[in-house]
């Protein structure tokens, strides 16, 4: 059997071919949209990349946009991990956003100091808003994803009540802006990508990631954790305790999630706005979800939507193609990861004709 034909018909090679044919055929299929445009694809795209790789600044803004994604894509592919399906990423990292931005306007201390304060807080913040769908799950079994969906609003409103009275701005819809003392964006690194908002964020998602991946691949307790989602009632029967697992899933989400909150408020945006839910944690399910909730695959996953957010205006004023394109390409490669299933039942097909082929060619 040749080698193509045990790549196609081997179960976790097809498992890790399946992420990049959904984003090839995500771009194919946006080729075809900006055709029917009027636009041509290979104009299009030379655009995007150039859009995001083109300067050190744009570079700068690539890293930029995947940072947050990273984070709350690592909440989500935890939870999937796990066995829980987290959709309260974007209110824990609201909540771990706002606590970070309200410490780091309120208290007066040296950078060295308030900088830890604020982002240790962010991820206590994520932690305790999830502790309470945790909970709920564990103790009574309300389905995670009702109680994730309700705590989303109920940040969102808690936010839009405590910002005007605790930090209000020149404006009623936002805060004050945060000192530079407690932002995450250092000199050097302005300096180095010319200008972009690009920060320390970045590596704090990337030391996160590898903990992440050390945490439920290396140690007892992520084994542990792993179990009780795969398996309840056997892990209960071996002894593990179920119900103190999911709440430290689930903490751990949020805590996650709330990180993300931290490198986005004080990292990118220096205020909080009112009345908006930030769209990074939705957007983190389609990153575990194509990262196949391996933390390797979340970062990569995340870098991808990067790029792309950060490509689309270039392509767009260069080729006229519609800013909304990026969503649909996005949504696509989602969609063919989505139908995972069908793409490795494809490969296989393919494997098993080659495999044939081979043998009768004997």
């Amino acid at each position: 059997m040749s080698k193509l034909s045990e790549m196609f018909m081997d179960d976790a090679r097809r498992n890790r071919m399946v992420p990049f044919i959904s984003v090839i055929l995500g771009f194919l299929v946006g080729a075809i949209i900006i055709l029917l445009s009027g636009a041509n694809p290979i104009e299009a795209y030379g655009a995007l990349i150039q859009g995001a790789f083109g300067s050190l600044k744009k570079i700068g803004d690539t890293l930029l946009y995947s940072t947050t994604l990273i984070l709350t894509g690592l909440a989500v592919a935890f939870a999937f991990k796990t066995g829980l399906f987290n959709i309260g990423a974007s209110g824990q990292m609201l909540m771990g956003g706002f606590i970070a931005v309200l410490l780091g306007i309120t208290l007066d201390l040296p950078r060295i100091i308030l900088l830890p304060i604020c982002i240790t807080s962010s991820i206590v913040a994520g932690a305790v808003w999830a502790f309470i769908p945790g909970v709920l799950k564990a103790k009574y079994r309300v389905h995670e994803v009702v109680t994730t969906i309700m705590m989303n609003w109920i940040s969102v409103w808690t936010v839009y009540y405590f910002v005007p009275e605790l930090i209000r701005g020149p404006f009623d819809t936002e805060s004050a802006n945060v000192p530079a003392n407690a932002l995450l964006r250092t000199e050097w690194m302005t300096k180095l990508f010319d200008g972009s908002y690009v920060n320390l964020g970045l590596f704090l998602a990337l030391i996160t990631a590898l903990i992440i991946w050390w945490v439920l691949d290396r140690t007892t307790f992520g084994y542990e954790l792993k179990a009780v989602g795969f398996n309840p009632d056997a892990a209960q029967y071996s002894g593990m305790k179920v119900n103190r697992n999911i709440i430290y899933s689930m903490m751990i989400s949020g805590a996650l999630a709330g990180l993300a909150g931290a490198t986005f408020y004080i990292g990118y945006a220096s205020n909080i706005k009112i009345g908006v839910s930030p769209t990074q944690g939705f957007d983190g399910i389609a990153v575990a979800l194509l990262g196949l909730n391996h933390p390797l695959g979340v970062v990569l996953a995340a870098l991808l939507f990067g790029f792309m957010n950060a490509g689309k205006l270039s392509m767009q004023i260069a080729t006229g193609v519609p800013n909304e394109l990026v969503p649909i390409i996005i949504a696509t490669i989602i969609f063919f990861a989505a139908t995972n299933e069908m793409i490795k039942g494809w490969l296989k097909r393919i494997g098993n004709k080659k495999s044939d082929k081979e043998r009768g060619a004997k």
